[in-house]
């Protein structure tokens, strides 16, 4: 079975325009996916809200992978995210990622700790932000 990665469900829920959010987040999470991000958990629900809110001030980006690990239902990376918002600045982040794959390869569960590298202060809470 091919499991999902951070790159691929990135891109398809942030960095491709014409894929419906809904389909981009039934690919890549099972229906009980939680996610816990700077010490902040949400449900499957919260996280669709917090996608449809980057989609909104996001206008481009790409996602770099620098450590990728899967082993059975396990799978850890590192990752720096470079995003140009809509108001034109440029947010960019290291993230360090820790999760599980439900039995059909999407993920069930995601904790991570953000890094703000590049931005404004209040991009620090990008990753959770609504």
């Amino acid at each position: 079975m091919r499991h999902t990665d951070i790159r691929t469900a990135l891109t398809d829920l942030l960095l491709t325009p014409g894929l419906d959010l809904d389909e981009a987040v039934d690919r890549h999470f099972a229906p009980d996916y939680r996610q816990r991000t700077d010490g902040r958990w949400d449900d499957r629900g919260e996280f669709r809200t917090h996608i449809a809110h980057l989609r909104e001030i996001v206008a481009d980006g790409s996602v770099e992978v620098h450590e990728e690990l899967a082993d059975g239902d396990r799978y850890a990376d590192r990752h720096t995210v470079t995003v140009t918002k809509t108001d034109g600045s440029t947010v960019r982040m290291e993230v360090y990622l820790f999760a599980e794959f439900a039995p059909d390869g999407r993920f069930r569960r995601i904790e991570e700790t953000t890094l703000l590298l590049e931005g404004a202060e209040g991009d620090r809470t990008m990753g959770s932000a609504r």
